[in-house]
């Protein structure tokens, strides 16, 4: 749209020029509409998801100010929810919710309570399944079920998609984009799901050697000791100077491109 637009107004002033224009403004004119539009495309391939020939989901961002992410994986259960809540709204902090279509018609107060206290809804897929290994129409689907079953019951628009089990490959990304949603998957793992002693899940974020500005933390409403470890660890977190923000407001938009690791790094 902007290539067209900027050879129309050029258009218009060649048309409008008198016909005794020399040369060399002919000329000029040429050349600024060559380099307009080979910057234009430069802007294009700045906003890129591939490395190489694969496309990536965001793991992380690159950055400089120490803001983070925390996000939590909706897919079963919710006893722990209410306390989740609790630790959260006493830190004063916004994190991002991953949820499955099946925990959504579940627990759809919990949904409501998500967006009325200003946390980031995302994604999950319907149904949990590996996206690897069904079709392409089968992974739209997955997507759109959520997304309108999310819209239809709080009118919110989400735009973050995980992959269950972070599984995924170059259509699963690509068909992200064409639905206008952002990959997401984590560079710091809690890895509460394996039902870990808070003090280790703390450990597992606190001291994890990726953590550092723009990482993004995954654990899991629902698991064992999650609910348990929070306090401490934002209380650590913050004490090591991060600010805790969602992911909706810490991923760039647009000029970047991936790098191996599926950091976002700025044009």
């Amino acid at each position: 749209m902007q290539v067209q637009k900027i050879l129309k107004q050029i258009g218009k002033i060649i048309k409008e020029s008198h016909r005794e224009m020399i040369i060399g403004s002919q000329l000029a004119c040429i050349l600024v509409c060559a380099l307009l539009i080979g910057r234009l495309a430069n802007i294009a391939v700045e906003v890129s998801s591939t490395y190489g020939d694969r496309e990536l989901p965001i793991y992380s961002v690159g950055i400089e100010e120490k803001k983070i992410a925390i996000s939590f994986d909706a897919a079963w259960g919710a006893e722990d929810f209410e306390q989740i809540m609790e630790v959260l709204d006493k830190h004063e902090v916004k994190t991002t919710f991953f949820m499955t279509g099946e925990w959504v018609e579940k627990y759809p107060e919990c949904v409501k309570t998500l967006v009325e206290k200003g946390h980031d809804l995302g994604n999950h897929s319907a149904t949990h399944p590996d996206m690897t290994t069904i079709s392409k129409e089968k992974q739209k689907e997955q997507i759109l079920k959520v997304h309108n079953a999310v819209k239809e019951l709080t009118g919110y628009e989400m735009e973050l998609f995980r992959p269950p089990y972070g599984a995924y490959n170059n259509d699963v990304i690509r068909i992200c984009y064409e639905l206008n949603y952002y990959p997401i998957q984590w560079d710091v793992d809690s890895l509460d799901w394996k039902d870990y002693p808070p003090e280790r899940i703390i450990s597992n974020v606190c001291n994890h050697d990726s953590l550092g500005p723009g990482s993004i933390i995954l654990c899991h409403n629902g698991a064992k000791y999650t609910a348990q470890a929070l306090d401490e660890m934002l209380t650590n977190l913050k004490n090591q100077g991060y600010e805790i923000i969602p992911i909706s407001e810490l991923i760039m938009r647009d000029n970047y491109h991936m790098d191996v690791t599926g950091m976002q790094v700025a044009d």
